[in-house]
């Protein structure tokens, strides 16, 4: 949204690229994550059938409970399609907020500076979540994820103010 910002100001354009980077954004994070996890997953495989293979070779008469163990790690395993559905899912619930900060707004400058500032605390939010989850200094993680996300608007913006203002 900040790139069509820099050289469009029609706020349907804006509405409607945001709207397009939410879906491909979501699908891409999905995708990414469950071939991700899916690797995880086959690794992690492989190494349980290395240590049954190796568990049978040393302890051939010893598996009494070798059965309901094995069904435990096998659901404890990471599952791909969770993954990706909970990636795209958070993905989309982030994209939402510059679609709605922009929504409403009209004036074009006012617009770029709602959906700067609504992303802002969108970041800082998610930033100190994720360090409350992750039991992470909040105030180092959040202000990461802050200039993180302004320098990536930043670099968005000014890229395509640079190259694109008249083609578009």
């Amino acid at each position: 949204m900040m790139g069509v910002g820099a050289v469009k100001q029609d706020i349907k354009v804006m509405i409607l690229t945001g709207f397009a980077g939410l879906v491909a954004g979501a699908c891409s994070m999905a995708i990414g994550e469950f071939v991700s996890v899916h690797s995880q997953l086959d690794i992690e495989l492989a190494q349980m059938k290395r240590d049954k293979q190796r568990g049978c070779n040393n302890n051939e008469g010893k598996q009494e409970n070798g059965g309901h163990e094995e069904e435990e790690e096998k659901e404890s395993l990471p599952n791909p399609l969770q993954a990706a559905a909970a990636s795209a899912i958070a993905f989309s619930v982030g994209a939402m907020v510059p679609l709605l900060a922009a929504s409403f707004i009209r004036n074009y400058k006012v617009r770029l500076g709602a959906v700067v500032g609504s992303v802002s605390l969108a970041l800082l939010v998610f930033g100190w979540l994720g360090a409350v989850l992750g039991k992470a200094p909040a105030v180092r993680s959040s202000a990461r994820v802050l200039v993180g996300g302004l320098m990536a608007m930043a670099i968005t913006f000014g890229l395509t103010k640079l190259i694109g203002s008249s083609d578009l």
